[in-house]
């Protein structure tokens, strides 16, 4: 079926779908929630749950992730945030969080210049290290980000320090990027190099995540402009809604898993996952983890203080994102495990999950993938 509608004479146009345009459906089977399992495992890990914290300040620290990595998720770690850059980071958390602004969400050139300044200190390859070995002697699984920029630079020193996973993020990373002014960083090459499972993306469309897959990743991000903070759908123009991305993202994991012979890529939401009705949708989608940024800023302990920021936020020149009021919830394992006291899917994510899963009739996060979706896009809510 053609899914293309005429913009102009001039211009077609794909019709996408965003997670709220969409809602899963009961079948005949119900199941009880103590019988499902939310497991999940990429390459040797295994996780009680698919829930990846976002690599943010506002969201993980490194006892945040040792916390998230305790009840069951994986913590992802900042590696060019305040944690690399600041010997003590909390005073300059709590001026952030403390930052006057006529916004609980939206622009302010006073809070992005302040962001931006802070983000100028140099990354320090030490507190690198400091940081990543304090999450390891916690006994959890160790993983950081950096962004392809920042990857030639110091990946050795994140490998030194035994990162078990390495998360390359970007608003957008491509398997061939063009550059005339410097060498760019050739990803197939890089990831047949490391001892380690990589994580890339993120990638929004059928085409550029195919490749990316090609490259080894063990893992695909999936998403661009989606995300509670960003700004670059207003400031450059870019945003592909959240539930065609993952979609057309699984597709290319099928195709790829025939095409290689049975290597299997996993997807992962990332950005615009803020709720549990967003992450049910996300995996019944055909993702097999979420990452989350807003969903855990929200718990007692995110090191935002109630505020939530990413790094497109102190970008020295094309800053694309703001920083959000999203208040606090309650401790992070009542947001993960509950009990919840809230009816807007911000606490309990792990039941609610559990819940959908035995409302719809199974038992595993692969089977759920096969769930039936129809269209059901509710306006304002």
């Amino acid at each position: 079926m053609d899914n293309e509608i005429e913009i102009g004479r001039f211009k077609r146009a794909r019709r996408a779908y965003s997670l709220d345009d969409v809602a899963i459906v009961p079948h005949r089977r119900t199941r009880d929630s103590e019988d499902v399992s939310t497991a999940w495992q990429i390459d040797a890990y295994a996780f009680d749950t698919p829930f990846i914290g976002a690599p943010m300040d506002s969201v993980m620290s490194p006892a945040t992730a040792i916390e998230l990595g305790r009840l069951g998720g994986l913590g992802v770690l900042n590696l060019e945030g305040v944690w690399t850059r600041y010997e003590d980071p909390e005073p300059v958390l709590a001026e952030i969080a403390s930052l006057e602004s006529e916004h609980l969400r939206g622009s302010d050139p006073k809070v992005t210049r302040r962001l931006q300044a802070l983000l100028e200190a140099p990354i320090r390859p030490e507190l690198i290290t400091a940081r990543l070995e304090e999450i390891r002697a916690a006994g959890v699984v160790v993983a950081g980000s950096l962004t392809p920029q920042r990857t030639q630079e110091h990946y050795r020193t994140v490998l030194e320090a035994g990162v078990e996973l390495f998360v390359i993020r970007g608003t957008t990373v491509s398997a061939e990027h063009v550059s005339e002014r410097s060498e760019p960083l050739n990803l197939k090459k890089f990831i047949y190099e490391l001892d380690v499972p990589v994580i890339v993306g993120g990638a929004a469309g059928y085409t550029p995540a195919l490749h990316l897959m090609r490259t080894g990743a063990a893992g695909v991000l999936v998403g661009f402009g989606g995300g509670a903070t960003g700004t670059t759908r207003r400031a450059m123009g870019v945003h592909v809604p959240m539930a065609t991305a993952i979609a057309d993202v699984a597709a290319a994991r099928g195709d790829y898993l025939d095409e290689s012979g049975g290597r299997y890529v996993h997807v992962i939401a990332d950005g615009g996952v803020s709720t549990s009705g967003d992450i049910v949708k996300a995996l019944a989608l055909g993702a097999d983890a979420v990452m989350l940024g807003t969903a855990l800023a929200r718990a007692e302990e995110a090191p935002g203080r109630g505020w939530h920021w990413g790094m497109e936020a102190s970008h020295d020149s094309v800053p694309r994102g703001d920083r959000v009021r999203v208040g606090t919830v309650g401790p992070m394992e009542q947001v993960l495990h509950g009990p919840s006291h809230h009816t807007d899917g911000t606490s309990n994510l792990a039941g609610m999950l559990r819940k959908s899963m035995a409302t719809t009739g199974y038992v595993d996060l692969k089977s759920f993938q096969k769930v039936d979706m129809i269209l059901a896009a509710y306006q304002g809510s």
